[in-house]
């Protein structure tokens, strides 16, 4: 029923007028609720906070493999840079402890999650992607296996490592192309799956151990020691241990205390272009005093080019230059021969390698071995006492024996000739009582080289 004295259109005119107050007040209210919880997040991070430094975008098609530790190339970090990554996460509480630390102080990080943790805890792996971390794959079950893995082996490990995070998030755009091999244990099968498919494969600059059961403090200790010692780099921490969780605030305090800034690593795209780097900036390690980029350019100080004095053309082998062209008297150590007009080309010269015409027959199957006596070398000096010479007897007959007084008579000869050291003296045959007894063969002058029981071999280490 329309009360008396009010017009139809106007009602439905009114009507329509407070519904669309109604949704502008409604529209006003939900902005200002989401304008409360931005600044309620802002306000969040406290004034002095860590925070992150700077982000950067890389492209895993131009740098497959990064870190210090395996590879030739590390992020292109300035010093006092760091960036932190986790592993083989989530495992709740030390996750999202991890995480409530890491919001306290502002500060993103990459984390490489398994494929078997992500099924187990997906709500985790949302809450990481939209605290703004970086999602990474660290294969579906974390196998030591990946330097013996086959091709087809790693590549089910990554991929399924893959799907688990997709079905975790429902959106590709939401997972990095970064991979790191479980353990560190890299193999050839998996790098070059990971390159051909854009992934980049993590290493580490420097590490906690925090893996090895020692305490918070410890982890925190190796941390931030091992930073220093080095100045930048990839920091390799792991979410599913306890200490690691204590000892992130002790970790992320000192590295402000000591200057250092964070870096967040985030895959390059359409919707967001790499970063602009020089390519010495990739490298792990720089010779000393170096210069890395950003390089000063001094302007308008422009020098001009050294003049340096021109060799001369005879250091070239070239005779007299023509019109045209010229003669090279070196001419038959090219290939290609070059005269001047007019002139007959000289003869071609076949390239090396040359065919060297042997002097041993092709059907021979031995070769001739070289005689023994051109191994034989005479030495100044004689070592030690040499062997006194066995005598030979003759068959079917005995040596007749040395009497008393010459037989000591002899043995106080050689014992006088090793106290002299006489070394190139032929000894005189010693004479016996017998004459059946063979005369004693002479000393030889020198040492000599035996060739099947050389005089020096290589001293016996004990």
């Amino acid at each position: 029923m329309v009360s008396p004295g009010v017009i139809p259109g106007v009602l439905s005119d009114s009507r329509g007028w407070i519904g669309g107050m109604r949704n502008a007040i409604a529209a006003y209210v939900l902005f200002a609720s989401l304008s409360g919880i931005a600044t309620a997040a802002a306000a969040e991070c406290p004034e002095g906070a860590l925070g992150v430094a700077r982000t950067i975008a890389v492209d895993p098609s131009e740098h497959a493999r990064v870190g210090s530790m395996q590879y030739g190339e590390s992020l292109p970090l300035q010093d006092h840079e760091v960036v932190l990554t986790f592993d083989d996460g989530p495992l709740p509480p030390y996750t999202t402890r991890i995480l409530d630390t890491l919001a306290s102080e502002c500060v993103k990080a990459t984390f490489f999650m398994v494929g078997r943790m992500v099924r187990g805890y997906p709500s985790i792996v949302r809450r990481v992607y939209n605290e703004g971390h970086t999602i990474a794959n660290h294969s579906q079950n974390h196998p030591f296996t990946f330097a013996r893995m086959t091709v087809d082996q790693a590549a089910q490990e990554i991929e399924q490592g893959h799907a688990s995070l997709l079905s975790a998030l429902g959106d590709e755009k939401t997972i990095s192309p970064f991979f790191r091999i479980p353990g560190l244990l890299r193999g050839p099968a998996a790098e070059q799956y990971l390159a051909a498919h854009d992934y980049m494969t993590w290493s580490v600059d420097f590490l906690a151990d925090d893996w090895t059961h020692i305490n918070n403090r410890e982890v925190a200790r190796r941390a931030i020691s091992r930073i220093e010692a080095r100045g930048k780099g990839i920091l390799l921490l792991h979410d599913i241990q306890p200490a690691t969780a204590l000892a992130l605030p002790d970790i992320l305090h000192e590295l402000k205390a000591r200057g250092f800034k964070i870096v967040h690593v985030v895959p390059a795209g359409a919707e967001r272009p790499k970063t602009v780097t020089e390519p010495e900036q990739w490298a792990a390690r720089h010779a000393p005093g170096q210069q890395v980029w950003p390089r000063t350019l001094v302007v308008g100080a422009e020098a001009p080019e050294p003049v340096l004095s021109a060799p001369s053309p005879e250091s070239f082998g070239i005779e007299h230059f023509g019109r045209s062209t010229i003669r090279i008297a070196l001419a038959q150590s090219f290939e290609r021969h070059v005269a001047d007009d007019g002139q007959p080309l000289l003869p071609s010269v076949q390239a090396w390698p040359r065919a060297v015409a042997y002097a041993v027959p092709v059907d021979a199957t031995v070769l001739p071995a070289p005689g023994a006596q051109n191994f034989r070398y005479s030495r100044p000096f004689r070592l030690g006492k040499p062997e006194k010479p066995k005598q030979a007897s003759k068959p079917h007959s005995k040596p007749a024996k040395k009497t008393s007084s010459m037989a000591s008579t002899a043995d106080k000869k050689e014992g006088k000739e090793a106290k002299e050291g006489e070394s190139s003296e032929a000894s005189a045959p010693s004479t016996t009582s017998s004459a059946d007894s063979p005369p004693r063969p002479p000393r030889a002058v020198g040492h000599q080289l035996n060739v099947a029981r050389p005089m020096f071999i290589w001293p016996q280490w004990r």
